[in-house]
């Protein structure tokens, strides 16, 4: 079934007499297509690599043909996704692609044509829609945060629609998955937009993270670490990035993220110390979640510091936010800092800073305003105690992640859905 399916009354006055018809081949599953030639440096994002921020980028390209699947198709709600049938006479490089990722802070959209070994990104879609908001304490999505979020994926779906996408991937994270009403909303969602989300495990999370910023890793010797700091967890993926696309040796999913770990903590009195205390508590929280983890990597984290350094790449707000101010941006160019390394001394001294301020400093604080303000904090105590778990020297700084990832899928599955492994220990990407 299609991961994008227009609701029935808007699909009738489009189609007409012809609704039978266009009914009874909906369903089929799409032609089989070449493999696409998917990019592997900064022109992943549809623009010129910048030679001062990645300059290594191009080290980690993918092969110029996908690697073959695995066994088992990507868990999906109905079947993998398929192109609309008065789409299947586009040639490939003609043909539009989409990811939706739904967190819980964020809902992001990203359409892309391949171009060459690369994608050229031809609409994107970003709001904040903090479905997540009040999850911790009841366990439930909020009507507020449904329809905040149902109000994204409706544009969303109108700029499907518009770009006459030839196939889609759209995917929610923690808070469907936590909630317990998740599947309630994702229902309603396909209801009320035609979007099919798939609600994905901290495993898949991971995985696409790592498939679409993995290229910016600093070239080197030995195992990486990659993490994403979402609203609703963080992951920690260990990776071998011997060959061209990494394989992960082992990961770890806590369900702390932003949203999530400022929640936990609730209402701090405005003194320094009640600051310093809470920041103190949910960096404890993070420590404790990846305990486990570390004490797994602690073998890679020694082999890799002998041999090269540590290397070390972030994919989230909270890094993209700390860079703007590593860089004294105004306000935030994405253009300055996918890409960018920074040293992590620096990004360790902006988190103290942030995190003991006050909340109405935070907000004059330039790239964090008032939306970013009350979260940042959180994300600040997490880098921090990923910093001491893999205490690299400098820390890349990627704006690019799942939906980088899903597209990437998508194209090199040439129209024939993503496919995995069961299991993403030891399995290539």
């Amino acid at each position: 079934m299609a991961e994008f399916d227009p609701p029935t009354q808007k699909r009738k006055a489009r189609t007409g007499k012809r609704k039978g018809k266009r009914a009874s081949v909906r369903g089929r599953p799409a032609a089989p297509r070449s493999p696409a030639r998917v990019g592997a440096d900064a022109g992943l994002m549809g623009e010129a690599p910048s030679s001062a921020h990645v300059s290594a980028a191009t080290s980690h390209a993918v092969p110029t043909e996908a690697p073959a699947p695995a066994t088992a198709p990507v868990p999906a709600i109905g079947d993998a996704p398929r192109t609309q049938p008065w789409q299947k006479s586009l040639p490939f490089h003609r043909q539009a692609y989409a990811a939706i990722d739904l967190g819980t802070n964020n809902c992001r959209l990203l359409i892309a044509r391949p171009s060459g070994d690369h994608f050229m990104v031809i609409d994107a879609f970003s709001r904040v829609v903090r479905l997540g908001e009040g999850l911790a304490q009841s366990g439930r999505l909020s009507d507020a945060a449904m329809d905040r979020a149902l109000g994204a994926l409706t544009i969303c779906a109108d700029k499907l629609r518009k770009r006459n996408v030839h196939l889609a991937r759209s995917v929610a994270t923690e808070a469907c998955r936590r909630a317990a009403n998740g599947a309630d909303f994702i229902d309603r969602v396909y209801r009320e937009t035609g979007i099919r989300l798939n609600i994905i495990t901290a495993e898949e999370e991971a995985r696409l993270a790592v498939l679409g910023c993995h290229i910016l890793l600093e070239p080197g010797e030995g195992p990486a670490m990659i993490f994403d700091i979402g609203g609703g967890s963080t992951e920690m993926v260990l990776v071998d990035t011997s060959d061209a696309v990494p394989r992960i040796l082992d990961w770890q999913s806590v369900p702390w993220g932003v949203v999530s770990l400022t929640e936990s903590i609730g209402a701090i009195d405005l003194t320094a110390d009640a600051r310093a205390a809470a920041y103190t508590e949910m960096r404890t929280r993070i420590t404790d979640g990846f305990a486990g983890f570390s004490q797994r990597v602690a073998p890679a984290r020694e082999a890799a510091g002998h041999i090269a350094g540590l290397r070390l790449l972030g994919t989230s707000g909270t890094v993209t936010t700390l860079a703007s101010l590593h860089l004294g941006l105004p306000q935030y160019d994405r253009s300055a800092v996918d890409g960018l390394i920074v040293p992590t001394d620096s990004m360790r001294a902006i988190s103290q800073r942030l995190a003991h301020i006050s909340p109405a400093e935070r907000v004059a604080v330039p790239c964090i305003g008032r939306e970013r303000s009350d979260l940042v904090v959180a994300g600040c105590a997490i880098l921090e105690s990923i910093f001491d778990i893999w205490p690299a020297e400098r820390l890349g700084i990627a704006d690019r992640g799942i939906r980088e990832g899903i597209l990437r899928s998508l194209m090199a599955a040439g129209g024939l859905g993503e496919r995995r492994g069961d299991d993403p220990k030891g399995a290539s990407l």
